[in-house]
């Protein structure tokens, strides 16, 4: 897969010519000590499933995590010009542009390699030459990112300081031991939309989400936070790159919501939102923008953008920092624009440790949403500071004696206290900050995000909104986005309100592959269930029923070398080899219950079975009919006997049982086959995918093998004091009663049961009505032929049949 992505790269760069390159060199610099940084500088445009392994197109290029990833190098390359801060000690970094959160894991393994070694699960080693490769990472971005990378840095202990990911269960230190972030978490971020909500009194709002760990984090938080407050929850919908905007606003302007709340998403996916707004006209709303867009710098120049109503945001303040200016206008002059592209491969063999963004400019890097910017910035910083303290720096000079292992810079962090730009950066015992604060700003007629109010941690004032200085589009009349038609709707009580059940305007109809929870003012599409042939249960079910076959098989071989034997004679003769086929017949019903159900698959499930267990059950009513003639009615009644014989009797009423269920399922699926059919009453929030049978169809069938089990069950019961060791009459009738048992409890388990594990159930009930006959009245007939051969001969059956003679005639 590496190599793979590396050459699509590559072929990237190529066909870029004229343009410049930026040198892996970026990405790489040499240190006493490595710090990794994982960022998504790139993405993958549009996610898909591939069947095979692909290289992932990672082309969409976002120049806000470029300016994070540059403002990394800058933060180390100052730390490096310090004399202050880790003196005589050069720290060097290895960058990673983490397009994909599922395919990248090839830099992951060179951060945690050990000489080039990957041995995370190790024992902890003594030596410094098998330290990992770095002291600690500065990212991921996102929680999604971290939930899937944090796991492989959490074993050894390898300290993880994100600057973007809020999702709360990143706090949990016994899962995220050694993980720290410089951002506030999803907690910090919905009190202070809770806060907003409240300080203009709206009640009825909206609440979009990114349909990932943290959007479901966050809206999780917020519907906890809400509970004891005015705020009713009135629509809430996960959006990604395939949702239909459309739909969703028709819902929201059914429901007359004017607040939405638009926190949790990435910044693309909320440029797509705001985008279809303008575009479908949706107007007269406040939107409540999270930190991931509130600077998003095109976004409020867009036009169209003023139509869409007021849009208000939370965001980290913005740090002017000093000499990062200076560095991105250093680093862009040393880009080379030669010919063609240089392309060092001896430096790095990584594919996302190459940049081909030379065409963007040092103005549009500095210019560019300035989010993160600090909490990158002091990321870095802290892992410095932290080193410093592990590595007993004095004002000159480190102990670079010292065996530095990452558990010791992790202990340093979680302790650590320092000032940076007049900030005090400190983590808390879950490690997250006890730093910072949130900016509330507005999009202003002038196409900028203004601050106009903020809120602060653990200072005695921490919430505040200068409303005056926003330009509502009612003209100042902000009460208009109160709900009154709502109050008087869904709202009772004096102090404490309480949503109630209710349509004051108009209801959706869900069509029938969405679900809606009672109250509940969005659709929300059902999942899709069946059984697919790769589940547990199927798999073994088909083994089963091939291993059937091949049962079969071998015993109709075994019966035909020894055919003229008397246990064979016995067991029906030539009638064993068509039950045994009529049997491997059957099982071909049990592959048809998996996997997406259509109407031939659905026709297939029930036909051969019907059609040839006839077959059997009409062969062993036959058969012990035949015991008990043989053995009763041929000296009470000669004549009845001696026509049985001479017409061939058994193989007529075989014969007519086949053509008559033949002739019934034909004109049954004739008049109404069945069909696949969707079961969405059972489950509110899932589709069953089944086949649909139709009773009046299929009854008289069904009747008939019912008939013919009851009828095969009355002559093996007259046979039951036959001789002991020859009673075949008695092995039938104990099959039957295995046979009845089995579907009385898939009867019972039908009605108490709808999901989709019925189908599993149905054919393993078919499947054990074939191993019914196959191992209780074959096997043992196999087992005296191969280990009793002794009671396989003529004066063995006869000496039986004598005594018992002899037994009735006293």
């Amino acid at each position: 897969m590496m190599h793979a992505l590396t050459f699509v790269c590559v072929l990237e760069l190529l066909h870029a010519l004229p343009q410049c390159t930026i040198h892996a060199s970026e990405f790489n610099l040499e240190g006493d000590y490595l710090m990794g940084g994982i960022f998504d500088v790139h993405h993958v445009l549009d996610p898909a499933y591939n069947d095979r392994p692909e290289a992932i197109d990672c082309t969409s290029f976002d120049p806000t995590s470029y300016r994070r990833f540059q403002l990394m190098r800058f933060s180390i390359e100052e730390i490096n010009n310090s004399t202050n801060l880790l003196p005589n000690v050069s720290l060097g970094y290895e960058i990673f542009d983490h397009c994909s959160n599922t395919l990248n894991f090839p830099g992951l393994f060179k951060l945690l390699s050990v000489n080039g070694l990957i041995q995370p699960w190790s024992e902890p080693i003594k030596n410094l030459s098998k330290v990992p490769n770095v002291i600690a990472v500065v990212g991921p971005y996102t929680s999604t990112d971290i939930t899937t990378v944090a796991p492989l840095f959490m074993v050894d202990l390898i300290p993880m300081v994100s600057y973007g990911a809020g999702s709360s269960f990143f706090s949990e230190k016994a899962k995220f031991p050694s993980f720290l972030r410089t951002v506030f978490s999803n907690t910090a971020i919905i009190d202070v939309i809770v806060n907003i909500i409240q300080h203009f009194n709206w009640r009825w709002v909206a609440f979009l989400n990114t349909d990932n760990d943290f959007g479901i984090n966050g809206l999780d938080i917020f519907i906890k936070r809400i509970k004891d407050t005015e705020i009713c929850l009135a629509y809430t919908k996960s959006i990604n790159y395939q949702t239909n905007y459309s739909q969703m606003f028709k819902q929201i302007e059914a429901q007359r919501i004017n607040v939405i709340i638009v926190v949790f998403v990435p910044r693309k996916t909320a440029e797509d939102l705001v985008m279809s707004a303008i575009k479908l006209n949706i107007t007269n709303k406040v939107w409540i923008a999270g930190d991931t867009w509130s600077l998003n710098k095109w976004l409020p120049k867009e036009e169209g953008i003023q139509h869409i109503g007021t849009v208000l945001g939370i965001s980290q303040p913005v740090v002017s920092i000093p000499g990062f200016s200076d560095f991105i206008y250093s680093t862009k002059s040393k880009t080379h624009c030669d010919s063609e592209p240089i392309i060092n491969t001896e430096e790095s063999t990584f594919c996302n440790q190459f940049c081909n963004c030379s065409g963007l400019s040092a103005e549009t890097v500095i210019s560019v949403d300035p989010s993160y910017s600090f909490s990158v910035y002091s990321a870095v910083y802290a892992i410095a500071h932290a080193l410093h303290k592990a590595l007993q720096c004095g004002s000159d000079s480190c102990n670079r004696n010292t065996t530095l292992y990452p558990h010791m810079v992790l202990a340093e962090l979680k302790k650590l206290k320092f000032t940076l730009l007049n900030q005090s950066i400190e983590f808390d015992e879950y490690g997250d900050p006890k730093f910072g604060s949130y900016s509330i700003v507005f999009w202003n007629n002038s196409g900028d995000a203004e601050e106009i109010g903020f809120h602060k941690f653990q200072t005695p004032v921490n919430f505040f909104i200068n409303s005056s200085r926003i330009q509502w589009y009612t003209k100042g009349e902000f009460f208009k986005y109160k709900s009154a038609p709502l109050d008087k709707y869904t709202f009772k009580g004096f102090k404490f309100f309480h949503c109630i059940y209710c349509d004051p305007y108009k209801c959706i109809n869900c069509t029938y592959t969405e679900w809606s929870e009672p109250g509940s003012t969005s659709c929300n599409l059902r999942s899709v269930e069946y059984i697919p042939f790769t589940d547990i249960g199927a798999v073994l079910i088909m083994f089963g029923a091939v291993a059937l076959v091949g049962l079969s098989l071998a015993m109709s071989v075994l019966f035909a070398i020894n055919y003229n034997t008397p246990v064979v004679r016995s067991a029906g003769g030539p009638m064993c080899f068509l039950i045994l086929g009529c049997l491997s017949l059957c099982s071909l019903s049990v592959f048809f219950y998996f996997g997406t159900p259509t109407t031939s698959s659905c026709i297939l499930r029930f036909l051969p079975f019907l059609l040839f267990y006839t077959v059997c059950l009409a062969s062993f009513v036959v058969r012990s009919f035949q015991i008990v003639c043989i053995f009763k009615m041929a000296a009470k009644f000669p004549k009845l006997y001696s026509w049985w014989m001479k017409y061939h009797g058994q193989w007529l009423i075989i014969t007519v049982a086949f053509v008559t269920q033949a002739f019934l399922l034909l004109f049954g699926y004739f008049y109404s086959p069945p069909r696949p059919y969707n079961e969405t009453v059972v489950y509110p929030d899932k589709i069953i995918l089944s086949c649909e049978i139709d009773l009046d169809a299929t009854s008289i069938s069904v009747i008939l093998l019912v008939f013919l089990c009851f009828l095969c069950f009355i002559f093996s019961y007259m046979g039951k004091d036959l001789p002991k060791n020859y009673n075949e009459a008695k092995a039938i009738t104990f099959c039957l009663l295995l046979l009845i048992l089995t579907w009385i409890i898939f009867a019972t388990e039908y009605m108490l049961y709808h999901g989709k594990y019925i189908q599993t159930l149905n054919a393993l009930a078919v499947l054990s009505s074939l191993y019914c006959f196959l191992l209780w009245y074959f096997l043992p007939k196999c087992y005296i032929i191969i280990f009793q051969p002794h009671k396989n001969t003529q004066q063995h059956f006869q000496g039986l049949i004598q005594n018992y003679t002899k037994t009735m005639s006293q």
